[in-house]
């Protein structure tokens, strides 16, 4: 059976990451009692953030656990782990400081997650290049 402890670490430090950008979506919802949409620009920033989160941290993860699965060296894997789990909490927290607008830390955020998954796409092909022809 596959044993992924360094995917495990960030798949798990990256959800709580989304818990919590879930949370103050939730939290914008009950104080503006708003169920569905986002009549709140406050609201639609805060899900906005989670939905951004959402659609990068699951490529990531799955990139991440093939490389280790298919025997990349940890500090390589712990290396673009790192980095994604910095980009994702750099740019959650400059897309909410940037009120959704331009900001330091939502640029860096984006070119760092994008960095991220090139590299590990990068990686495991050339893990795996030799196994396919």
């Amino acid at each position: 059976m596959p044993f992924l402890p360094i995917t495990t670490l960030y798949a798990c430090l990256l959800a709580f990451l989304l818990i919590y950008l879930a949370l103050q979506v939730v939290k914008l919802r009950i104080k503006h009692k708003s169920g569905l949409g986002h009549e709140q620009e406050s609201l639609l920033v805060a899900g906005r953030n989670h939905a951004n989160a959402s659609e990068y941290i699951p490529i990531a993860l799955i990139l991440l656990a093939l490389a280790e699965l298919n025997g990349v060296n940890g500090l390589l894997i712990h290396l673009c782990g790192a980095s994604l789990l910095i980009a994702r909490v750099a740019h959650a927290w400059g897309f909410k400081a940037g009120f959704g607008g331009t900001h330091t830390g939502r640029y860096w955020g984006t070119v760092l997650t994008w960095v991220s998954i090139l590299a590990l796409c990068v990686i495991n092909l050339a893990y795996i290049w030799r196994y396919l022809f």
